[in-house]
């Protein structure tokens, strides 16, 4: 913690205000007051609107009185933690990007978090500078009109009876939605528009989610496994996203060999 709050105030003090054609509205959820604060300034002079809370209950009253762009949420909270507060959000249909703050040797809690629909995670000390970028990337994938524009035009991708519009991230089976959380998304769509081309995970991470792939990472597998659970018959055998071994995935559109 004390590095990451002496590495908030220099970057604080050095870095410029970036300037951006929209504000995107950041909730932080954290009970450190002090990160809190630093990070209220910090993300303030880049140009986004913060509001920031300090438990489950606080952010319960935030989402009720206004809409975020995207929540950065602690595990460690008070009165629930940051894993039962996702799973509660998710439960209720609120697709709101979320970037997890972890402890560095959490792995199996940042794990599940991905798999209950987190986007990304940052694990404690962070250097201020990172968070930003994880921020700008998630809200990339959202697309956000300010750091990375929607489809320029519409384009549905259907496969089986499925259907997947690219520029309104809407995906449906037989008419029916199936909500995508915006991690699901930005990798589905690598997927459909890499048919039969066999993808790494590290290309798969550097197309979906914008960042370097950590050879210890599991998000990419995570992820995938989300997805056979809302596309495939049966998860453990998938037909459309298969695995390619010692490689990473294919997508396959109609199910076969590839």
């Amino acid at each position: 913690m004390g590095k990451t709050l002496a590495v908030l105030r220099h970057e604080s003090s050095t870095l410029y205000h970036a300037a951006m054609t929209n504000t995107q509205r950041i909730l932080i959820i954290d009970d450190d007051a002090r990160l809190r604060e630093l990070l209220l300034r910090y993300l303030g002079e880049q140009g986004f609107s913060v509001k920031a809370v300090g438990d489950g209950s606080a952010l319960d009253k935030a989402l009720l009185l206004g809409r975020y762009h995207l929540l950065v949420l602690d595990l460690m909270l008070p009165d629930e933690d940051g894993l039962a507060i996702l799973r509660r959000l998710r439960a209720a249909g609120e697709n709101v990007p979320v970037i997890l703050l972890t402890a560095r040797g959490d792995e199996i809690d940042r794990i599940i978090g991905l798999e209950m629909g987190a986007d990304d995670y940052l694990p404690k000390p962070f250097n201020p500078r990172e968070l930003v970028a994880r921020i700008q990337a998630v809200l990339r994938r959202k697309g956000m009109q300010a750091i990375g524009a929607p489809e320029g035009s519409e384009k549905t991708v259907s496969f089986s009876d499925f259907e997947l519009n690219l520029a309104t991230r809407a995906l449906s089976r037989a008419g029916v939605s199936i909500a995508l959380t915006t991690g699901e998304f930005a990798l589905l769509k690598v997927l459909v528009t890499h048919q039969r081309i066999p993808l790494s995970r590290d290309k798969l991470t550097e197309l979906a989610r914008g960042r370097d792939h950590d050879p210890f990472d599991r998000a990419i597998d995570v992820q995938v496994s989300r997805l056979r659970k809302l596309i495939e018959a049966d998860p453990a055998r998938p037909r459309f996203i298969q695995t390619v071994w010692g490689h990473g995935y294919v997508f396959v559109p109609d199910g076969t060999k590839p």
